[in-house]
């Protein structure tokens, strides 16, 4: 027997409503099952003439390893040593690193519908974490606009630019939440 679309209506809600940024994980691995559950659902976002603009990236510890070095190197050339080490055991300790990119279009238009549909999939993927008591941040800091970040991870900048730089795990701990009004910036057109 088929299941209705609003049976489970009220735990999609509460997975909407509780989910919210993770700063801080614990150190397991992120199965692999949860993490394909995730891409499944990424796939599912709207996307205008099924172009498919999206190139995923889950990066393994040799990438994550050059991406930390990298930042670490940053940092201490910004802000000095202290913070560049702080950084460096925080990244490091982030289990599970997926890159989205979007390609490039000469289409304009066109373009920002598939960076639209990349980031509703990169939304898409973190309910799908969360739902399974994982969670995730979603960044796309300065180190994913160095120049040698797309030479780590192997791609060309001038053909796909990053969406986000999505970081998930077993939370450390949890944000307090946010309270958020749903009127907000909201106009009634009658």
């Amino acid at each position: 027997m088929e299941k209705s679309l609003t049976e489970n209506s009220d735990s999609f809600d509460y997975i909407l409503k509780t989910r919210t940024t993770v700063h801080n994980f614990n150190p397991e691995p992120v199965p692999k099952n949860v993490i394909d559950a995730a891409l499944e659902a990424f796939v599912t976002a709207p996307n205008h003439f099924l172009t498919k603009p999206w190139r995923i990236y889950v990066l393994g510890e040799r990438i994550i390893e050059k991406i930390v070095d990298l930042n670490t190197d940053q940092i201490r050339s910004e802000k000095g040593e202290k913070l560049a080490m702080l950084k460096k055991e925080r990244w490091s300790s982030v289990p599970c690193w997926i890159l989205i990119n979007c390609v490039y279009s000469d289409d304009q238009f066109r373009f920002q519908e598939d960076y639209a549909s990349c980031a509703c999939g990169i939304q898409n993927m973190m309910l799908s974490l969360w739902a399974k008591g994982y969670g995730s941040k979603w960044t796309t800091g300065p180190i994913t606009r160095h120049p040698k970040f797309s030479e780590i991870v192997d791609f060309d900048p001038k053909s796909e630019v990053v969406v986000g730089l999505l970081w998930s795990g077993l939370p450390k701990d949890l944000p307090k939440g946010k309270k958020r009004d749903a009127q907000t910036n909201v106009n009634w057109l009658l």
